[in-house]
């Protein structure tokens, strides 16, 4: 009993710094901004920051928490990101108001790269190890040769889907085409702001707090830790690897709609082999299973670029000598048992402080009341 109640303080002391460092986060931001100390660059990059944490976030719960190896995250991001272009565009007479749409083309865009998760995930979770690597790989580049030869467009008759252009038939006057194949989709209204960036954050954290906390998301890491034991007390691997594949799947459709949305131009060849294997990077850079981990390497990972853009001829090489640094370091005992030391230093400090602070109070306390 008390090794349980260990656990879930422990597991609610995690969930609220995760929701803690994106709250203060939010506060500083919003502070800076206002007073004028946030640069047109970096404003710029603040709703990819929020859509490249979801993904992150999302894809350690198959990586991290049920020890999958995934690398086709990009496509359900993809898939997320054109339904929700094509919904926004579908919309833009009906529904007026900005918020309200793009609420709505990210909930599409999660649904259907729910659907496609499901899909996939009920022939692919069989595999395991390198298997499963390789076919979430394969189904990213399909999706994105798939979206190289689709063709939506709009016009006074309805939605249109065709191979070609020439296909579509648009009303020369009323059409208007939304997916243009390799070129992707143009002239694209963007709905999205830093303010639903943080909700998405906030809500994918809900989501996959909860889960790992769960009944099922205490399965599933029984099932990473130990599949012939979870099999053996009668625990179904199949769909408890699938509820986390299309949990994970559904918020990176999520967070795609958020992204793309952010946009007047995306193409195709942005959701390539490259976008899965940087969102991989963040989870792994963050920690496996570390959700916090994932927050901070998002963030630093997609910011570090841009602060490093004064170093034209060198900032990608700077990038690459601070990764292998960094884990390097994650992955030295001996650097980690001094971090640790450390913490619990300032832990106890910190500690001896507000007891100190206590004993005065109560000091003062007592000689007013005398």
């Amino acid at each position: 009993m008390k090794n349980r109640l260990k656990n879930m303080s422990s597991y609610s002391k995690k969930s609220a710094t995760a929701y803690s460092i994106v709250i203060i986060a939010f506060i500083i931001v919003s502070v800076l901004d206002s007073f004028g100390f946030i640069t047109n660059s970096l404003y710029g990059q603040l709703v990819p920051i929020c859509a490249y944490i979801s993904l992150a976030v999302s894809l350690n719960l198959v990586v991290g928490i049920s020890g999958e190896l995934s690398l086709g995250h990009a496509g359900f991001m993809s898939i997320g990101a054109f339904s929700g272009v094509i919904v926004s565009t579908c919309l833009q007479h009906s529904i007026v108001a900005p918020i309200p749409r793009l609420l709505i083309a990210m909930a599409v865009g999660a649904l259907i790269a729910a659907v496609a998760g499901v899909l996939i995930g009920i022939p692919v979770l069989r595999l395991r190890g390198d298997y499963l690597a390789i076919v979430t790989l394969a189904f990213g580049e399909i999706i994105r040769n798939i979206l190289n030869c689709t063709y939506v467009g709009l016009d006074s008759a309805g939605i249109r889907f065709a191979t070609s252009a020439e296909k579509l038939g648009l009303d020369p006057v009323s059409g208007k085409m939304i997916l243009n194949g390799p070129m992707g989709a143009t002239g694209v209204q963007k709905l999205s702001t830093f303010g639903v960036g943080i909700l998405v954050v906030l809500f994918t954290l809900f989501v996959v707090q909860n889960l790992i906390n769960s009944k099922q998301g205490r399965a599933i890491m029984a099932i990473r830790d130990n599949r012939i034991a979870a099999e053996s007390v009668g625990l179904n691997v199949t769909n408890f690897k699938l509820t986390a594949f299309v949990t994970s799947a559904a918020l990176a459709g999520m967070a795609g709609a958020l992204f793309a949305l952010n946009y007047s131009t995306i193409a195709p060849v942005k959701f390539n082999f490259n976008t899965s294997i940087l969102i991989l990077v963040f989870v792994v850079l963050g920690g496996m299973g570390n959700i916090v981990g994932s927050i901070i390497s998002a963030t630093v990972l997609v910011i570090l670029p841009e602060a490093l853009r004064e170093f034209a001829d060198y900032r990608m090489l700077m990038y690459a000598i601070v990764l292998i640094l960094v884990m390097l370091a994650t992955n030295n005992m001996q650097f980690r048992a001094m971090l640790d030391k450390a913490i619990e230093r300032i832990k106890s400090a910190v500690g001896r402080g507000s007891k100190k602070e206590k004993q005065q109070a109560q000091t003062e306390g007592g000689m007013g009341n005398e």
